[in-house]
C-alpha cells in the first residue's frame, strides 16, 4: 500500500487506478488515487519465486526492553517488484524498533490508522495492515478499501506483501514464506512470530486452549445487507471495505484487537497475545497496550 506518511509530493499515479486527484492536499501530500469499485475480487497474487539476499536482523533483550534492529530484507522468497500493481523496488531500510519487556493492557485501545505499524516479525519485516486507498480518493469518506479485499490492485505477492515508495517491504496479510521458514503447522501451537508495537507477542492462528490446539477465530463478521449508496458506495457488504465488517463480541475466540489471554511454554503464567487469522482483520488493526514511539511512521 502507499502510505500517506512515506509518499512524496509528485509521486506517480499508477495506471491501474481509475483516476487520480489533480492536486496535493494542504499538507503537501501527493494526490490520492480515485476509486469507485464496490465489489470484492479474488486476489491475483504475484508468485513469490524471487530470491533476495542481505537480510539482517538482531533481537536484543535488556532488563526492561526488547530491541529489534533490522534492514527489512525478508528471509524468504518474494514476488517480482516492481510489478503491474506496485511500481517500487525492495531496498534495505534502517529499522530500529523497541518494545517493553513487560507490556501491560492499558484498558484503552489505540487504532493503528495509517500512521502506526502494528508490529514487526522476527525477521525484521513490519506488519502494516492498512491501505491508503479510499472511496473516491477521499480519506474523510469513511470508506477505506481493505488491502485484502481485491477491489483495488496493490501488487501483493504470495506473502501478502508489497513495497512502499521508500523501498520498505511489509506484510498486509499472512506471510506464507516466513511461516514456512519457521516450520509452522496448524496442528501445533504457533511459535512466537513477532512483537506488536505495545510489546505483546504475536502468534499465527493456533494456540493451546484447554489442552487442545485451537485455530483461533476472529470475532469480526460481514455486515448484512447493502451499503448506503448515494454519496457513499453501494453494493452488498462483501469485504471490499474495512467498514464492511463489524465486531461481534463472542462470535469468535478473539477480542476487537484480535487478541486473547493464553498460556504456553514461554508464558506459563499466561499473557495477553495477538493472533494473525485467516479471516478479517488477518493482522490486528488496534492495540490494547501503549505503542512504543518507534513504531510510528516517519514523515
Amino acid at each position: 500500500m502507499m502510505s500517506l506518511d512515506t509518499l512524496k509530493t509528485g509521486a506517480l499515479c499508477l495506471s491501474i487506478a481509475l483516476g487520480c486527484a489533480l492536486s496535493a492536499d494542504a499538507q503537501g501530500r501527493p494526490p490520492m488515487r480515485v476509486h469507485t469499485a464496490t465489489q470484492s475480487q479474488p486476489l491475483a497474487l504475484v508468485p513469490a519465486n524471487r530470491e533476495v539476499r542481505g537480510g539482517r536482523v538482531e533481537v536484543r533483550e535488556t532488563a526492561r526492553k526488547i530491541e529489534i534492529e533490522a534492514n527489512g530484507v525478508p528471509n524468504h522468497t518474494v514476488g517480482v517488484f516492481p510489478n503491474a500493481g506496485n511500481p517500487h523496488s525492495i531496498s534495505a531500510q534502517s529499522i530500529d524498533f523497541t518494545v517493553p519487556k513487560t507490556p501491560r493492557v492499558t484498558g484503552k485501545t489505540t487504532d493503528l490508522g495509517l500512521n502506526l505499524y502494528f508490529g514487526v516479525a522476527l525477521n525484521g519485516v513490519p506488519f502494516d495492515p492498512g491501505a491508503a486507498e479510499f472511496w473516491q480518493g477521499n480519506p474523510r469518506s469513511g470508506w477505506n478499501y481493505d488491502a485484502l479485499g481485491g477491489a483495488v490492485s496493490l501488487g501483493l505477492d504470495a506473502n501478502y506483501a508489497h513495497v512502499q515508495p521508500n523501498g520498505s517491504y511489509h506484510y498486509h496479510g499472512l506471510p506464507t514464506g516466513f511461516f514456512k521458514a519457521l516450520g509452522w503447522s496448524d496442528t501445533t501451537p504457533s511459535p512466537l512470530i513477532g512483537y506488536a508495537a505495545d510489546g505483546f507477542p504475536i502468534y499465527l492462528r493456533t494456540a493451546l486452549v484447554d489442552g487442545k490446539v485451537r485455530d483461533m477465530q476472529s470475532s469480526y463478521q460481514l455486515k448484512s445487507g447493502s451499503r448506503p449508496g448515494g454519496n457513499d458506495p453501494g453494493g452488498r457488504y462483501d469485504g471490499t471495505f474495512v467498514e464492511d465488517y463489524v465486531f461481534v463480541e463472542g462470535s469468535g475466540d478473539l477480542d476487537a484487537c484480535n487478541g486473547a489471554v493464553i498460556t504456553n511454554s514461554a508464558y506459563a503464567d499466561g499473557t495477553y497475545a495477538y493472533f494473525l487469522t485467516e479471516a478479517f482483520p488477518t493482522i490486528p488493526r488496534c492495540l490494547n497496550g501503549k505503542p512504543d514511539k518507534s513504531f510510528y511512521k516517519r514523515r
